[in-house]
């Protein structure tokens, strides 16, 4: 059976649009802002969620700073994604980021993966939006750790919030131990940011607690060791 999809977000940015489309277009802006490490190399996106390159998606629409697209060829099964970035500049610097992600999930156990899809990218974009906020050009150092197959959600979430010093329901704007405060957090995902970077956490799909991180300053956290203790 299988299922298409499409997901919007629209935000808008006190950034300008060259700043915006280093952020979407280049390989070390989309590595400061989006899970693992991306290279754009000529027509080609390359990305490394952190267990090896995915085969590389094609650019299909750039016309800087406004508009840049790109995604993965159709398998046989049908499976794709595609992303297209669509960035308007305003008066006194802002600028309107609108993103569109689409594709087709195959088969007919495609509903724990769009849900997860769908967790994730609302995750994402609000990290993009994070990014340009408060680290525009900086280019970050990607951590990305899988940890042990989780039995048990609730008590590993609650495990998380309890090391971070947050309450049993963390918001937006909470405060962690250590220093910054909660940007994002949905029923899949909790993402902090502090002055060092954006550090976010996610139900992976495969079932393992996804540490996916974006740091601007030394770490010396082992997230192994962090993610195997919880």
């Amino acid at each position: 059976m299988g299922k298409e999809f499409e997901t919007r977000s629209e935000a808008v940015v006190e950034a300008t649009p060259e700043q915006v489309w280093a952020a979407i277009a280049t390989g070390p802006g989309i590595s400061s802002w989006f899970i693992g490490r991306t290279e754009v190399d000529g027509d080609a996106v390359r990305t490394d969620f952190g267990d090896g390159w995915i085969p590389a998606g094609t650019v299909t629409g750039r016309s800087e700073p406004s508009r840049f697209a790109y995604g993965s060829s159709p398998g046989a099964d049908g499976r794709f994604v595609a992303y297209e970035y669509l960035v308007e500049g305003r008066d006194r610097s802002a600028t309107v980021l609108r993103a569109v992600t689409s594709g087709f999930l195959p088969g007919d156990d495609w509903a724990d993966e769009y849900e997860a899809m769908q967790f994730g990218t609302a995750m994402f974009f609000a990290s993009l939006v994070e990014y340009l906020r408060w680290f525009p050009g900086r280019e970050a150092r990607s951590v990305t750790v899988f940890g042990p197959p989780v039995a048990d959600w609730p008590a590993t979430w609650a495990a998380l919030h309890t090391k971070l010093g947050l309450g049993s329901e963390p918001r937006i704007g909470d405060p962690v131990l250590g220093g910054g405060s909660v940007f994002f957090v949905n029923a899949h995902t909790l993402g902090v940011r502090t002055p060092g970077g954006l550090f976010r956490f996610l139900r992976g799909f495969h079932g393992a607690l996804v540490v996916d991180h974006v740091l601007f300053a030394d770490d010396p956290t082992d997230w192994t060791l962090f993610v195997n203790e919880l």
